[in-house]
């Protein structure tokens, strides 16, 4: 059995903690948390822009994700945001002009992106 060892900041006894450090362990591990939930969120979105891609484009995923960069490193929005206005865009029947022209470059090229 591995040994465990003493310096293993994922691993800690709380009992060992002064009060301050213990605030300060569980600030840190709030932090990461709220980290982690934003990422899971912007994964999700993500994945629904990648299947409005591949949808309008008849594409396989992984060209659809190709394409999201490409539109997103065109028009110098995260790539977050750019899901987000392309999941919003069906229901919306509204995409930016920027986020259009540039989705639409993107998909009439060979390969597409």
């Amino acid at each position: 059995m591995p040994e465990r060892r003493q310096d293993d900041s994922s691993q800690f006894n709380a009992d060992h903690l002064g009060p301050e450090e213990l605030a300060r362990k569980i600030g840190q591990l709030q932090r990461e948390i709220g980290q982690l939930q934003e990422a899971v969120v912007s994964h999700a979105v993500i994945d629904q822009a990648i299947g409005v891609v591949v949808s309008l484009g008849g594409l396989p995923p992984e060209q659809g994700f190709d394409v999201l960069r490409t539109v997103s490193q065109t028009t110098n929005i995260r790539l977050r945001e750019v899901a987000e206005h392309i999941v919003g865009w069906p229901a919306s029947k509204e995409l930016s002009e920027d986020i259009r022209l540039a989705l639409k470059d993107a998909l009439s090229k060979p390969g597409s992106a």
